[in-house]
């Protein structure tokens, strides 16, 4: 869908540098590099405790005997001097330290700053929209490239979408669904994380203001992310609940950056559930969990119920499995399609992280500067190592 250019990018001692990655989902990530990262890959693991990173080094090792001398970098997120430091001896940064809104925000300006691309595994659309605003446009003339959102959050929904736009018709208003089915578990980070931005709804709609006053307008084209309505789904045989994450916002961007997915396109974006007691059941938790996290004291106390850090055993993660199934119309033509892996929110994110900081640092990619989503800035590149990483993207039905 993308034409592909290579460009020169800056030399630097690293290909890839990652930070945080002694925390729970960093440590996956790290274990992934080691194991799937090209022999002529220079990168190197980041944290503020250099005991906790060579203990990981020690493990990494017992994967790859070649991570003995893999270089150890201290920086610390509230520290701007050593995170600029750190963003310029890479090629690429990536980062699982969040909240982002209390501990991301230094180091996408660092990024911004010295021309080096950035990808995180935020959730939030605050943190998002924010730097949008404050970063956006120097990355731009750095030639950064900023791509939050490259895990769960929300890869399958952006890279599923633009590939089910690659089988409908071009030139025509396009519509399409994503409907969001998983048996996993979550980890404290997570956990403190959604609970973080749930509990700052005033601040989320101000920074999405903000952001609305920057962003260019789309002449003679549109592009809506709305959330829908409760439903039985048809397409699926299930009820469709409407799931207000990230997801939708980024879709939208990614067909507003690109003229591929029509003169008019909507993206709708659903849990998908076969029982509605069970539907109703979650809408209720889903209340009841953002009404606790309004309350300072009721959020602490739910996040102190899973320590950052913690998270599912290998055991229960690999019986974990997500599907995104998607509906795609247009132009008299109806396509099904399905993105589906195993465990979400850990070791396919962990892959997601890696694989979109290794497409950054070593293949050629469409000329682009700023924040960007995943779609716009890897497209074909990501899906194609996705792919063969083990994620998949398949046709289910054409019509």
């Amino acid at each position: 869908m993308n034409e592909h250019v290579r460009h020169g990018r800056p030399q630097r001692t690293y290909d890839v540098v990652l930070f945080g990655a002694t925390g729970f989902v960093g440590a996956l990530t790290a274990e992934y590099l080691a194991v799937h990262a090209p022999a002529d890959c220079r990168w190197a693991l980041a944290g503020r405790d250099p005991g906790k990173l060579e203990r990981l080094r020690e493990r990494l090792t017992a994967l790859n005997p070649a991570c003995a001398g893999l270089p150890l970098l201290r920086a610390d997120a509230s520290d701007g001097p050593a995170l600029r430091e750190l963003a310029a001896s890479t090629r690429v940064l990536a980062t699982t330290v969040g909240p982002y809104v209390w501990y991301g925000a230094e180091l996408v300006e660092a990024c911004a700053e010295e021309g080096t691309d950035y990808v995180d595994l935020t959730g939030e659309p605050e943190f998002v929209d924010r730097m949008y605003v404050a970063h956006d446009a120097r990355a731009r003339e750095t030639g950064a490239r900023l791509v939050h959102a490259c895990g769960f959050d929300s890869i399958p929904a952006d890279l599923g979408a633009y590939f089910t736009v690659s089988r409908l018709p071009e030139g025509v208003p396009l519509r399409v669904d994503g409907f969001v089915r998983s048996n996993a578990l979550f980890s404290g980070g997570t956990l403190a994380s959604a609970l973080t931005a749930l509990g700052r709804g005033p601040q989320t709609l101000a920074a999405a203001r903000a952001r609305r006053l920057h962003e260019p307008r789309l002449p003679g084209r549109r592009v809506r992310g709305p959330v829908g309505a409760p439903r039985f789904s048809r397409e699926t045989g299930t009820w469709a609940m409407p799931l207000p994450t990230l997801d939708p916002a980024v879709v939208a961007r990614s067909a507003a950056a690109l003229e591929r997915y029509g003169p008019d396109f909507r993206y709708r974006h659903y849990a998908s559930v076969r029982h509605l007691p069970v539907a109703a059941g979650g809408t209720a938790a889903l209340g009841a969990t953002v009404a606790l996290a309004q309350v300072p004291a009721a959020r602490r106390w739910l996040m102190s119920r899973w320590e950052p850090g913690s998270g599912p055993d290998a055991e229960r993660r690999a019986r974990s499995w997500f599907t995104v199934r998607f509906v795609g119309e247009g132009g008299g033509r109806r396509v099904f399609t399905e993105v589906s892996g195993g465990d979400p929110g850990y070791g396919e994110t962990a892959k997601m992280l890696a694989e979109s900081a290794l497409c950054l640092a070593h293949d050629a990619l469409p000329r682009a500067a700023g924040q960007l989503t995943t779609a716009v800035a890897m497209g074909d590149a990501l899906l194609d190592r996705l792919q063969k990483a083990g994620i998949r993207f398949r046709v289910a039905a054409e019509d």
